[in-house]
């Protein structure tokens, strides 16, 4: 499983926390992050087996913020800082991170595109929605955003996800409402308090 900026887990990530944006996290360790680095891998090795049992693997807000901060800071697009991601039940996560709306604000100019952004400068931006996932298919519903504890509307968020997630091979970015194929062989993840459960 590799991480990338549009990845599920990476947006949960902006969409793509557990602790104020920017601010510091003293549950964050070199320790919890090489831990998820090491399931990362075991779920990656486990996909590709010739003989595949159905395997869980169970990951904890702690790792997963761990492994932002100290193993992925390259799979982060810049203008996108302290990624963080909290996870409840029944499917419910919220990501914080500061972004930089300047550049969202640039590329849209650039574009011709005549509405402005009111927002700039580089702010909180935080996202709530419910990440639903069966037979190798997941799909994010966006339940609210803010920018600065401001509520924003879903239009405003999809531009900024779209700005900070395109590549080559994905030059208008991620479709919020898409849904995607799970990496690795995942067929479900399964959310709790603080933690989700990866089944391949």
């Amino acid at each position: 499983m590799t991480l990338r900026p549009a990845s599920a887990l990476v947006w949960l990530v902006l969409i793509a926390g557990a602790a104020r944006a920017g601010a510091a996290d003293s549950s964050l360790s070199r320790t919890h992050a090489d831990a998820m680095a090491r399931k990362i891998a075991a779920i990656a090795l486990h996909s590709i087996s010739t003989q595949p049992a159905t395997r869980q693997t169970t990951i904890t807000e702690q790792e997963l913020n761990s492994f932002f901060a100290f193993h992925a800071r390259s799979e982060i697009p810049p203008g996108v800082v302290d990624p963080v991601v909290t996870i409840a039940p029944a499917g419910r996560v919220v990501g914080r991170a500061i972004v930089d709306l300047d550049a969202v604000r640039k590329a849209r100019e650039a574009a011709g595109l005549s509405a402005p952004m009111l927002m700039t400068g580089r702010l909180p931006i935080q996202a709530a929605g419910v990440l639903k996932t069966s037979n190798g298919m997941g799909r994010f519903e966006l339940q609210e955003a803010w920018v600065s504890s401001i509520p924003i509307p879903k239009a405003l968020l999809e531009q900024i996800v779209a700005h900070y997630t395109r590549t080559p091979g994905l030059p208008d970015g991620v479709d919020l409402d898409a849904p995607f194929e799970l990496p690795s062989s995942i067929r479900e993840i399964r959310t709790s308090q603080g933690a989700a459960t990866i089944i391949q």
